[in-house]
């Protein structure tokens, strides 16, 4: 990414993330968040939100597929990646600009979650035929947490007992 204005944007999907492939077979995955800044109103003392910022991020290859095997929307994500702006013209003939995050990392915010990450095989997010259903963020196979009583966590680390954020 190199000569690429690079951010790293904290926020959560607004919808599910959406796995396709390219004619050549590579996989893309497409999710939208929100990134809304809070701060404190020391007069009312309470919070506020500001406008949210709303972005398109796209993921490429292995992440494409960790990324629709492991999050959902409303799940507080950390994604950083180039920004890109890209002009085009609407159906009115209206000019356009989006402005969208062509992701190098995204993972989930800890912040009010946890969760139990499994190493995918070194075969770039794919199965690998002598491993069938070996582990990684994509599988319908629970982790098992290091940390609990050893009890099984389902998908991206949600404990039986954990409540939703």
């Amino acid at each position: 990414m190199a000569g690429e204005t690079v951010i790293t944007i904290v926020g959560n999907l607004v919808d599910d993330p959406e796995l396709k492939f390219t004619p050549a077979g590579h996989p893309v995955a497409k999710f939208r968040m929100a990134s809304t800044p809070r701060t404190f109103d020391r007069q009312t003392n309470e919070w506020k939100d500001a406008e949210s910022l709303f972005l398109t991020v796209t993921a490429w290859r292995s992440l494409a597929e960790n990324v629709a095997g492991s999050l959902a929307r409303g799940m507080r994500v950390i994604v950083q990646g180039a920004l890109k702006q890209r002009s085009y013209e609407d159906r009115e003939g209206v000019k356009r600009t989006v402005y969208e995050i062509e992701a190098e990392e995204v993972g989930p915010s800890l912040k009010g979650a946890t969760a139990a990450v499994t190493k995918t095989n070194g075969n770039h997010g794919r199965q690998s035929q002598q491993q069938p259903n070996s582990g990684g963020y994509g599988t319908q196979q629970p982790a098992r947490d290091q940390w609990s009583t050893g009890q099984q966590v389902g998908k991206w680390g949600q404990h039986p007992n954990d409540v939703p954020f």
